[in-house]
């Protein structure tokens, strides 16, 4: 909803003014929280123990592709596309769960994985080509999620540390293009200069509010609600922004809907034979 009264702006452009926003809004929030001392004392530390900056580095790399990406589909009316990126995004971080972690499947979560990599096979196959926007956004976000498992920090520093790593690089090109005229900052509206500002606030939010809920809620709640938002973007997708639906996109994302409920039952199999084994 709030890229498109924007759709005019270059997508590299919101990006970069995603990225720098978002650091100015981070460090606000890190003097008014008395949270600076803690990020001096993490600076000293991240210089005796490189390993977390660097895998912040990386999260940071991927968290901007995903933006990237995402801001380039719904500005160039492929929302629903996006919305299936984040419906596959929980079995994309299952498979690397397998592959880095050495987690296993249960037979059930196998079925779910097979079921969805048919719902994509069909959208290729009835597109002639591979659904990038949706594989692209599964996958950066399913890497920055694998990234983040291995980083222990304060949310707060975390994102800082994330905005503060690829902020230069936008900097660097938002003064570029001011300079040559063509940037839309300042010179398009009052209102894109103020909502370029804002994409601070909109981007940091949700990401503070996901970590912080995080730790109050079960598993079980999180994955449900990480399938409302691409739920609310396809409604979206076709009510308000009026993208086709066709029959062909209704069968492949009944294979990742139901891949979505076999999943989520799996993970109350192991509740449900504890509970009859007690009984028994």
């Amino acid at each position: 909803m709030y890229w498109k009264p924007i759709e005019q702006v270059p997508a590299l452009e919101i990006l970069a003014h995603r990225i720098f926003w978002s650091f100015i809004f981070m460090v606000i929030l890190l003097f008014f929280l008395r949270k600076m001392g803690d990020l001096k004392n993490s600076i000293k530390e991240g210089i005796r123990h490189p390993r977390t900056p660097l895998l912040l580095l990386l999260a940071s790399v991927l968290v901007s592709a995903n933006w990237f990406i995402y801001i380039w589909a719904v500005n160039h009316d492929h929302v629903i596309e996006s919305s299936m990126g984040y419906y596959i995004n929980p079995l994309v971080s299952i498979l690397l769960g397998i592959i880095f972690l050495k987690e296993k499947l249960n037979r059930w979560q196998l079925a779910a994985f097979m079921l969805a990599a048919c719902g994509v096979f069909i959208q290729t196959f009835s597109f002639g080509r591979v659904p990038w926007i949706a594989i692209g956004l599964a996958l950066t976000f399913g890497f920055y999620g694998l990234v983040k498992k291995k980083v222990v920090i304060d949310v707060f520093l975390g994102l800082t540390y994330e905005t503060f790593f690829i902020m230069p690089v936008a900097l660097i090109y938002l003064s570029m293009i001011q300079v040559k005229g063509t940037a839309s900052f300042a010179t398009v509206s009052p209102v894109t200069t103020w909502l370029l500002i804002g994409i601070g606030i909109v981007t940091a939010a949700p990401l503070i509010c996901f970590a912080q809920g995080a730790k109050r809620i079960s598993l079980t709640l999180i994955g449900f609600f990480q399938y409302l938002t691409p739920t609310m973007t396809l409604i979206m997708g076709i009510v308000l922004f009026k993208e086709p639906f066709t029959h062909v996109q209704l069968i492949s994302f009944s294979f990742i809907w139901l891949a979505l409920l076999v999943f989520s039952f799996s993970g109350l199999m192991p509740k449900k034979k504890l509970h009859l084994e007690k009984m028994a």
